[in-house]
């Protein structure tokens, strides 16, 4: 089969397409014919060497949402079958032509959706779901402000907001804000010209908000406390901006009664990541089904050939939703 490898750490230039062996089936595996992979950010800390080793989990090979056909089914799978259409989370190796699938961290794709976007559901998704409403609790009639907006976690956690009746305060760059208001946000904030801080209390009334998703990390830390409501909860799910270390007043976590987390799903345990995938899966599933309120966002499409440019397209921060990845199968 064909697949995108690396032999050595690097820019986008190292990805190249070789001929490789396809995986084994394993009893809880789902062997996936790939029409379609989603392209993340995780993917490019794995080719630049940040995880310090060519393998992360279940692969050599990068990549961790697929979209695609079933071919074979382990003997311990249950609910799905050959030819069944799927989308879901592995642990490396979406960047194939065939890839195996945890059958607990599978998802059937609604009938409506073609692979492509199909493929950019799974890990913002369910990432977003996790954070916002698992861990940050958010309700309906809550407000929540959601940082890098345009991104495909953050469109994803708008439209969960916007669907879970919350208000939505979001940051993005100037370019993107029309785009990301059609999304669902009722209030978008350029964060290169305006302090958003400053305009979630002006439109809070000082209050704050009950929620903050954030991607950035230290460069947003204090502000982020800052635009929280007593009994506020701030949700770390990437430091895109830098991380290391951050100071917060001991006085404001306890007399506000705030709550701080942290939350990755590619190192957690496996049983927790089907988990989370059994959460989003009962939540919002249905919610794909044509006029039922969710979209997958598609930025762009590239051959799995061309994964180098796809990579730069992610790199340049431009995109609108999810780079994806399309297999000539």
């Amino acid at each position: 089969m064909k697949a995108i490898i690396f032999e050595e750490f690097g820019d986008a230039d190292v990805l190249q397409v070789a001929d490789v062996s396809p995986p084994d089936m394993r009893p809880d595996d789902l062997i996936v014919r790939v029409h379609a992979a989603g392209v993340n950010r995780a993917d490019l800390t794995h080719r630049r060497g940040g995880y310090g080793r060519p393998n992360f989990g279940d692969s050599t090979i990068m990549g961790l949402e697929i979209a695609g056909e079933v071919t074979q089914a382990g003997s311990s799978v249950r609910g799905f079958k050959p030819g069944d259409r799927v989308m879901g989370v592995v642990g490396g190796g979406a960047y194939a032509e065939v890839a195996r699938l945890d059958w607990r961290m599978a998802l059937p794709i609604p009938q409506e959706l073609d692979y492509v976007h199909a493929a950019a559901i799974p890990e913002v998704f369910v990432t977003a779901h996790e954070a916002m409403l698992h861990l940050g609790r958010l309700k309906a009639g809550d407000s929540v402000l959601i940082h890098a907006a345009a991104g495909g976690v953050g469109s994803a956690a708008v439209q969960l907001a916007r669907a879970t009746g919350a208000t939505v305060y979001a940051t993005a760059e100037a370019s993107k804000l029309e785009q990301v208001q059609r999304l669902g946000a009722d209030c978008v904030v350029d964060y290169r010209t305006q302090d958003y801080a400053q305009v979630v209390a002006e439109r809070t009334s000082k209050r704050g908000v009950d929620v903050v998703i954030d991607f950035i990390g230290a460069p947003n830390f204090a502000r982020n406390i800052a635009s929280l409501a007593n009994g506020g909860r701030l949700v770390q799910v990437g430091i895109l901006g830098g991380g290391g270390q951050v100071s917060v007043a001991l006085e404001d976590i306890l007399y506000r009664h705030l709550q701080i987390f942290g939350t990755v799903m590619k190192s957690r345990p496996q049983a927790e990541k089907h988990a989370m995938v059994q959460r989003f899966r009962e939540h919002w599933l249905d919610r794909f089904s044509r006029g039922a309120g969710l979209i997958p966002v598609v930025d762009s499409t590239y051959p799995l050939e061309l994964a180098s440019d796809a990579h730069r397209r992610m790199e340049s921060a431009q995109n609108v939703g999810k780079i994806i990845l399309t297999m000539t199968v």
